[in-house]
């Protein structure tokens, strides 16, 4: 869908009107408080909150969120909205697994209940992070109705905008804190559409959000445009196809990768796929999980995925192979379909049946590219941060350059590296709109998961408006 602000416009004011419609006494939430979490030893060393608010009263749609408090300063430290990709994949993998204060303890793993242990390079070392199952129908989000099931990028964008004016309205002592949206992967999509309505809202009714800007990490942007279509040039940059098959590529495909137009493009297209068919997409560095044959003892990942998806939940299970990042995926559906898990979170019963880290949704996917959205919000003079594991085959950084480009503004501070405990971290260039790129080397397509210091402190310094 091409971007078009009357149109933009129109969505928030008609979004804008839905929530002004609501008075405090008539925002419905179910907030928990939580100490303790089943697997995690002793009481938990950070603020954890649970709940469910309802966008959409008409449908019944009601998002669920942890937050979790800044662990520094939660009066002053900034507000993170964090949102994970998919779409359909639960902000239960950033707090546990990306970004949050939780981790897995997958090496040391037999059966029965997953065991949780605390991050010391989580972002809420630096700031308070609400992370949101959204779109609905994924983690623990449900609608009461069949049609509240049915979204898309614009909807996803204008529920999560009803949130955050109910989730500040129930926690007010935030209001003044910066806000930033921000996530990874296919929340790309979403990030850039979100904060210019947030913007809007601030123009156009002096919304209480005080915006600041958004990060995103390794961002589905333009997905045949720029995203998937710098997969080749990715793949010969890290040596994973010839220089003779790149120029013959680059002689037949006249710069489109995506859609061959002629049948030699295919072909050379079809041998780059034989090539990288079995290199991790998710971090080139890193095994595949998708092999024909596993090792002795262990389980196939394609037999892991297949239990979890036909919605069979064994609560315990032996062998699950260390070198694969699947395998903690897959603990932490044993520990979010553990009955004392949900209770301790607060789940609904009835609500999920079976919770399931991604999931497929009836989804429209109706934002074609966040390029225009990106330009409009950055001229608003919000900051951006947008980062990428440069071993990422999924969202290549080559792409992201690609569209950064594209947007035509000028360099402020040139290509250079930025340096964690005295080496090299990454590289990075600053441009003018307040917007900075960074790698993460060495890292995949969820960086912080794969650097997590690294990430950290990149974090840190943006937030404080120092030079990477």
């Amino acid at each position: 869908m091409a971007y078009s602000p009357k149109a933009t416009k129109k969505c928030f004011l008609l979004s804008l009107m839905f929530v002004l419609c609501y008075s405090p006494w008539q925002l419905v939430s179910a907030r928990k408080q939580i100490n303790n979490l089943p697997g995690f030893d002793g009481p938990l060393p950070f603020a954890l909150e649970t709940g469910y608010l309802e966008v959409d009263e008409e449908k019944g749609v009601q998002l669920f969120y942890y937050f979790v408090e800044s662990e520094r300063n939660p009066k002053e430290d900034p507000l993170l909205l964090w949102l994970t990709g998919g779409p359909g994949c639960s902000s239960l993998l950033g707090l546990a697994i990306e970004i949050g204060p939780l981790g897995f303890d997958l090496p040391n793993y037999v059966e029965g209940l997953p065991s949780l242990y605390y991050k010391p390079d989580s972002w809420t070392q630096v700031s308070s992070v609400i992370f949101v199952d959204s779109p609905v129908g994924t983690g623990f989000s449900y609608s009461r109705t069949t049609e509240g099931f049915q979204t898309s990028d614009t909807e996803a964008a204008r529920q999560l905008l009803r949130f955050l004016y109910k989730w500040l309205e129930e926690h007010p002592k935030f209001k003044s804190n910066p806000l930033y949206i921000s996530g990874s992967s296919y929340a790309g999509m979403i990030i850039p559409v979100l904060t210019l309505e947030i913007a809007m809202a601030k123009e156009s009714h002096g919304a209480p959000f005080n915006l600041k800007g958004y990060l995103a990490g390794n961002p589905m942007t333009d997905i045949d445009g720029f995203d998937n279509n710098a997969r080749v040039q990715f793949f010969h940059g890290m040596a994973l196809i010839s220089d003779e098959l790149y120029e013959s590529i680059k002689r037949s495909c006249s710069g489109n990768y995506v859609n061959p137009s002629n049948i030699h493009c295919a072909k050379y297209l079809d041998a780059v796929h034989e090539a990288t068919k079995d290199v991790n997409a998710q971090c080139i560095l890193e095994p595949s999980c998708e092999i024909d044959s596993p090792r002795p003892g262990q389980i196939h990942s394609r037999t892991i995925e297949r239990r979890l998806y036909n919605e069979e939940f064994p609560l315990g299970s032996s062998g699950l192979p260390l070198e694969c990042r699947l395998s903690l995926h897959v603990i932490a559906d044993f520990w979010a379909n553990n009955g004392t898990v949900r209770d301790a979170l607060g789940i609904r019963k009835g609500t999920i049946v079976n919770w399931h880290r991604c999931r497929t949704l009836s989804y429209k996917y109706d934002v074609q590219t966040a390029v225009p959205y990106h330009r409009n919000v950055t001229s608003k003079g919000y900051s951006a941060l947008i980062y990428s594991g440069d071993h990422d085959a999924i969202a290549p950084y080559v792409g992201t350059q690609a569209w950064i480009r594209s947007l035509n503004f000028s360099i402020v501070d040139d290509w250079r590296p930025w340096y964690f405990g005295g080496q090299v971290a990454g590289f990075t260039r600053r441009y003018s709109n307040n917007l900075t790129f960074a790698t993460v080397k060495g890292a995949g397509h969820t960086a912080p998961e794969y650097k997590p210091k690294e990430c950290l402190a990149m974090l840190a310094r943006w937030l404080s408006g120092a030079p990477l």
